[in-house]
């Protein structure tokens, strides 16, 4: 068995910070095509609470698993963009329980919420690839430290794992 990388919480903060950016600007996305569905924004509220220094706690878990519930349910009544954006409320609030291990599917924790925020941008119309180079130019050194440690994002996922290892890719580059 490979051995546990070192990572410590307030590594976990940055990543959750990362990812809470990413998912925040498509927020609106989801409230529009589900108002009066705040499970996304509850799982964004509890990965702001952790990233702010709060604890990591059985809540954000529940409002992660939440979020995914919503977005399925975005999906299903033909709202493909509130259901990503659901899905990267749901990754944000995740990332705090990015497991130190040498993994390439733990890149998920770091990258996830992006990616699927960039999906629902492009979605949208707006520009998938722009919003990565946004997300990744705002990444603290920090979070591009944490996510060297790990392997590379996997391959397959469709567009949101492209999308995802595209943003590995600029995320590791010098």
């Amino acid at each position: 068995m490979a051995e546990p990388l070192p990572l410590g919480t307030g590594e976990l903060r940055a990543v959750t910070a990362f990812c809470l950016a990413a998912a925040r600007p498509v927020l609106p996305l989801f409230t529009a095509a589900r108002p009066g569905d705040d499970r996304p924004a509850s799982a964004l509220a509890e990965a702001e609470a952790f990233a702010a220094g709060g604890p990591r706690r059985q809540a954000l878990r529940l409002a992660a698993l939440s979020a995914l519930k919503a977005a399925g349910e975005a999906e299903a009544a033909g709202a493909p963009e509130a259901g990503q954006a659901a899905r990267a409320a749901m990754a944000a609030a995740g990332a705090a329980f990015l497991h130190p291990l040498p993994k390439a599917t733990q890149t998920g924790h770091i990258l996830g919420a992006a990616a699927h925020a960039a999906r629902a941008q492009g979605l949208t119309g707006a520009g998938a690839e722009a919003f990565l180079d946004e997300i990744a130019a705002a990444a603290a050194p920090q979070v591009r430290a944490v996510l060297r440690r790990y392997p590379p994002a996997p391959p397959g996922g469709g567009e949101t794992g492209a999308l995802m290892r595209a943003l590995d890719a600029r995320l590791r580059a010098p």
